[in-house]
This record gives structure tokens, sequence and C-alpha cells, in this order.
């Protein structure tokens, strides 16, 4: 797991594919309506059924591309599936996501999340 934020953040902006990702008008909507604190409460869930287990189902294929604020995130960090967590962030596949590394995820898509303009 890559501790190191901007690091992290430098090589993702150097991603034509990573960079893409923005908040839609319907997503910073529902993210001013719900505040960061909600969504990142929704992140939670979403990390927990759809990236925490050791082999997730339709795993690479699990996470929306839109329609969500985490989920236009989790794709703007890569951290949308377990072989980009693998890829990008060194946290490597086929085991159950410790609560360290769920809690490192959280804070990569608050960063991002917080970068779109989120309070």
């Amino acid at each position: 797991m890559n501790s190191d934020l901007n690091e992290v953040f430098e090589r993702l902006a150097r991603s034509s594919f990573r960079r893409r990702f923005h908040l839609r008008a319907a997503e910073r909507e529902y993210l001013e309506r719900k505040g960061l604190d909600a969504v990142m409460s929704h992140g939670e869930k979403f990390i927990e059924e759809g990236l925490a287990p050791a082999n997730p189902p339709n795993d690479g294929k699990q996470t929306p591309m839109r329609n969500h604020p985490i989920f236009v995130a989790q794709h703007g960090t890569a951290t949308c599936c377990r072989g980009c967590l693998e890829k990008w962030h060194s946290i490597p596949k086929g085991h159950a996501l410790t609560t360290e590394e769920k809690a490192y995820i959280l804070s990569v898509l608050r960063r991002w999340l917080i970068s779109q303009g989120a309070a």
C-alpha cells in the first residue's frame, strides 16, 4: 500500500484515462445535498461489499462509471477493482482487505472528492 498520497495523485494525474473522470452536475448536486460525510459513509459500504472480499464477484466490472460521486471517484483514483488497487496502490489481490487498507482507500476517495469541490 502506498501511503504517500501526493505521489499517488501525481501518478494518477499523468494517466489520460484517470484524468478524464470528473463529477457531472447531478453527482455534484447529490454530493452537495447529502454532504461529504454521508457520501463517504456510502463509500464505506460500497468498499465493504464490492472490494473488501478476497475475490469480489465481477471484479473489474463491479463499479459503475457514474451516478454516484463515489463511483466516479473510484475510477478517477484507480480504487474501482482489485486489479487497479494492485497496480496503482500496491494492495495485492487474493486477500480480504484489512481495516487499514479500507481506511486508506477511503482517504484516497475523500481527497479526490475534495479536489472536485466537496467541502
